[in-house]
């Protein structure tokens, strides 16, 4: 009685609990954040999966990337050519940090900083006129509309943000 009495007048005070009540709380909770992982792998390697389809088709021909590159008309001739030549390895490589989970931050960071430069550039061209392919996915993207390419690079970068976003949740730095 004395000690319900002291128990009420603490604030913070606690009951104590059984062991049991504790152990069955924790598989649920186990179950969860396991599904919930399985879940971010996935989308790290439906991503990755696209990277590296998407880097691999521009690797294999990368003068008609640095042409595709130039069409935007935005960078010179050399630059379009270096980057037509590294683009495509730098997909590649961080597209394989996402599965492999190596330097992984960074390589959701880079990957998010190219989505939104070919968005912006793509919708540049679009504002003045031009009338390109943006050479993402080889001949596949040819016949895009302008709204449907769009609208892939943006859930692209929503998948990439959510994974960052629930990394930071995750595991603090």
């Amino acid at each position: 009685m004395a000690e319900e009495k002291h128990m009420n007048s603490t604030p913070n005070a606690q009951r104590p609990t059984l062991n049991v009540e504790l152990a069955t709380a924790a598989p649920a909770s186990n179950i969860k954040n396991r599904t919930a992982n399985i879940i971010w792998r996935i989308l790290d390697f439906v991503l990755a999966g696209i990277f590296i389809y998407a880097g691999a088709l521009k690797a294999i021909d990368p003068v008609q990337f640095a042409s595709d590159i130039d069409n935007f008309k935005i960078l010179p001739w050399p630059v379009s050519v270096a980057l037509g030549f590294y683009l495509p390895w730098l997909e590649l490589f961080f597209a394989l940090a996402l599965v492999f989970r190596f330097l992984y931050r960074g390589a959701l960071s880079i990957l998010m900083v190219l989505i939104v430069t070919f968005t912006l550039a793509t919708i540049a061209a679009k504002i003045r006129g031009l009338d390109i392919t943006c050479g993402c996915f080889g001949h596949v993207s040819q016949n895009w509309s302008f709204p449907s390419h769009l609208a892939t690079n943006l859930a692209i970068l929503a998948a990439l943000l959510a994974l960052g976003i629930s990394n930071r949740l995750r595991k603090p730095l």
